[in-house]
């Protein structure tokens, strides 16, 4: 794993908030030399990771009080990003640590999610405040959202066997790892458009892969990827049911995207962002609907006076 770099773009010119930064990338690169170094014991990183998320809540607590100081606008959301992450992504990442007994693999995934949240929320949420990036607006989804959770966990199981828990309901991109990576695109009834940008740890994938080979593959391979068509064409399926889309889509290689296709296209907005954690890995749901432009009926020829011409009718005698 790559250190995080600290550098001036990260500062909002708080100085109380700005040190704070700094010091959380310092505790995260220090954690991920002690996952680089095999004699590390797991104490180390135990302890190590209890003092970033010690400091994370005293970093929150120290920028909610210069927010209320400052009277600013979006105190109210700004605060709710915060308490999500503490009450939510931190505990999903912490049970993860603990039923993995602390593994390289399981810390190596809670450092990436720490860095890649750290990252996002200083230079999106955390550069508004004084005002230097403006953040658009959001739909409120929350109904929806509990309504996408028990259907993703349901088509985890169902697929993947394996249970699946909303941890970040804004999600901002980050690195998942290893993985798989797809998009497709619906109509539905109404004559709308949803479009669907999914991301499965290559964990999961080979997991679900063993379970229909009755095999147990530990990388890429052409049987691998074609497997993992069929897994996401289920996905779509299971999915497109929260559209009332009941059309049967075939995916293709053609479908599916690189990590910086994924990234590239997560990019252009997605209001619907969300993490998902199971045991074996993270899934990645991000989805997008629109109105199909109605097609406007052809224009009659009009004469040189711009009158339409009227069709000639036929003489009597």
């Amino acid at each position: 794993m790559e250190n995080l770099a600290w550098n001036e773009q990260y500062n909002i010119g708080v100085e109380v908030v700005d040190k704070a930064h700094a010091k959380l990338f310092r505790i995260v690169n220090k954690l991920k030399n002690l996952l680089e170094n095999q004699e590390s014991p797991r104490t180390a990183c135990e302890e190590g990771i209890k003092y970033l998320e010690s400091y994370t809540m005293k970093h929150f607590s120290e920028e909610e009080a210069y927010m209320r100081s400052v009277r600013y606008a979006d105190y109210a959301r700004h605060k709710k990003l915060h308490d999500n992450f503490r009450d939510k992504t931190l505990i999903s990442l912490k049970q993860d640590l603990q039923l993995s007994h602390y593994s390289s693999l399981a810390v190596e995934r809670f450092l990436g999610c720490m860095s890649g949240w750290l990252t996002g929320h200083i230079m999106m949420e955390d550069q508004a405040i004084v005002g230097k990036v403006t953040i658009k607006k959001r739909y409120d989804l929350s109904s929806e959202i509990s309504i996408i959770s028990r259907a993703v966990n349901r088509a985890m199981q169902d697929i993947l066997q394996v249970e699946a828990k909303l941890v970040m309901d804004d999600y901002k991109g980050q690195n998942i790892g290893k993985g798989f990576y797809c998009r497709l695109l619906y109509d539905i009834d109404n004559g709308g458009k949803v479009q669907l940008l999914l991301g499965v740890e290559e964990q999961l994938v080979l997991k679900a892969v063993g379970l229909v080979l009755m095999a147990s593959p530990t990388k890429r391979t052409a049987m691998v990827n074609a497997a993992a068509l069929q897994i996401f064409e289920q996905l779509f399926h299971h999915m497109g049911r929260l559209f009332r889309s009941e059309a049967s889509y075939s995916i293709t290689s053609d479908d599916m995207l690189t990590r910086d296709q994924f990234r590239a296209d997560f990019m252009r907005g997605y209001p619907c962002r969300l993490l998902f954690s199971t045991r074996l890995g993270y899934f990645i749901f991000c989805f997008r609907t629109w109105k199909a432009p109605k097609q406007q009926a052809p224009e009659t020829p009009a004469d040189s006076s711009g009158s339409a011409e009227a069709p000639e009718s036929k003489k009597t005698d």
